[in-house]
């Protein structure tokens, strides 16, 4: 009798597994974007001293290794889940080209990662997830094409105001990738949705109560708004990252705050083709080279285009930065500098050559044209060799950046 009761015991055991495969869905997927180019950015404010030199590098573009599944769970209702890590298939390392650290490679689940339900009322997911810098089909150049597209055209580097200093210990400036991320994403209704995202950020770590005034809300908060009418497509996104902080008014009480709002609009005039404008705006209250407190606000614009031609698909955009505003006040221990010489001009060529649906050859040439005291560069999945962040010194300003590449994409 045990012996019978042992064996359907393991029987049930070993048969288990299998059951539960026939109602889930798992996926190993991937890609691997790599190739050679040259990078430089002359004329530089302090000239050669701020410059760099062109310089050949074998550099990689955002390739990842990731699993995804769903689980059906009846009446409509999915469990999902998604674990993408970043890789650095040229260097097996945690740094971009540029050699600078990059969050989103070589650890687990550093891209796009989370678990939630999805259903007939929307999509619920917490883990590490995008905010705010995608654009879906507007522009695709740096996020599925190519090696890199005009850097404020994600809305999250355009150059001085994209970088912050550190006030009251948080650094906080425009939006990817975040960590620690509750997003809900609408049903689609005639063509369109939606999707709201918060993180607590910093405020997630414990903090004490002691200091009267201090704020310790410090959060990041985005919406988006997506649709399309026909082969005419558009989009909407919003997102505010507000870090910890006293709010007394003094220079060093100021709680730090980004502001971005990017509006776009496509038309796809024919299968593999595509004509699209963005708009961006920056405002970030401790911008770099500006007083801690100024609400200082930038603009930029970006005309894509892209044209299919047999297996040949042609490339190209054009972009422009306005002068920043709001920049007044008196130097607080650091150098300060006005809004004035603050633009840029952009230019992107590339093509791809398609050799099937997941893999294919490219080559483009990148060149961003910077006033003298505004330093834009390639910062996107740390791809220059430039310093990012608020590392940039004065006499760097003004430098051209310029990338010309050839590579190789694979999707798997």
């Amino acid at each position: 009798m045990n012996k019978k009761v042992m064996a359907l015991a393991v029987a049930g055991v070993l048969t288990a597994p299998a059951a539960f495969a026939q109602s889930s869905n798992v996926q190993l997927y991937g890609r691997a974007v790599l190739g050679i180019d040259t990078y430089s950015a002359d004329n530089a404010a302090a000239g050669s001293a701020g410059s760099y030199a062109s310089r050949v590098r074998i550099f990689d573009n955002s390739s990842r290794v990731g699993l995804r599944g769903t689980e059906d769970l009846g009446n409509g209702l999915k469990a999902i889940f998604q674990i993408e890590s970043g890789v650095s298939v040229d260097t097996g390392s945690t740094v971009g080209a540029g050699g600078q650290a990059n969050a989103s490679k070589g650890t687990w689940a550093s891209r796009d990662s989370f678990v939630g339900i999805d259903s007939g009322f929307g999509r619920v997911t917490f883990g590490r997830q995008s905010i705010y810098w995608a654009n879906g089909e507007l522009a695709q150049y740096s996020a599925n094409y190519i090696n890199t597209e005009i850097p404020w055209t994600n809305g999250t580097q355009l150059g001085r105001i994209s970088r912050s200093q550190t006030v009251n210990g948080a650094t906080i400036g425009p939006v990817a990738r975040q960590s620690n991320v509750l997003q809900y994403t609408t049903p689609t209704f005639a063509g369109f949705n939606g999707t709201l995202s918060y993180s607590p950020n910093t405020a997630e770590t414990v903090q004490t109560d002691s200091v009267a005034g201090t704020n310790t809300d410090g959060y990041v908060f985005g919406a988006t708004v997506r649709g399309a009418y026909g082969p005419v497509y558009g989009q909407v996104d919003y997102v505010v990252n507000e870090g910890n902080g006293a709010n007394s008014g003094a220079a060093s009480q100021v709680t730090p705050k980004f502001t971005g709002w990017k509006a776009g609009i496509g038309w796809k005039y024919m299968p593999g083709a595509n004509l699209s404008f963005i708009w961006v705006q920056s405002q970030n209250n401790a911008a770099l080279f500006q007083p801690i407190g100024n609400k200082v606000t930038q603009n930029g614009y970006t005309v894509n285009w892209e044209h299919t031609f047999g297996n040949i698909q042609a490339l190209a955009q054009y972009g422009w930065l306005d002068n920043m505003s709001g920049c007044s006040g008196t130097p607080n221990g650091t150098t300060i500098l006005d809004c004035n010489n603050t633009q840029a001009n952009a230019y992107m060529i590339g093509a791809r050559y398609l050799l099937s649906k997941r893999t294919w050859l490219f080559a483009s040439w990148n060149y961003v044209k910077n006033k003298q005291q505004n330093f834009v560069d390639f910062t996107g999945d740390s791809y220059t060799s430039a310093p990012t962040g608020n590392t940039v010194a004065v006499g760097t300003m003004g430098a051209d950046p310029e990338v010309w590449a050839i590579g190789v994409f694979h999707a798997f």
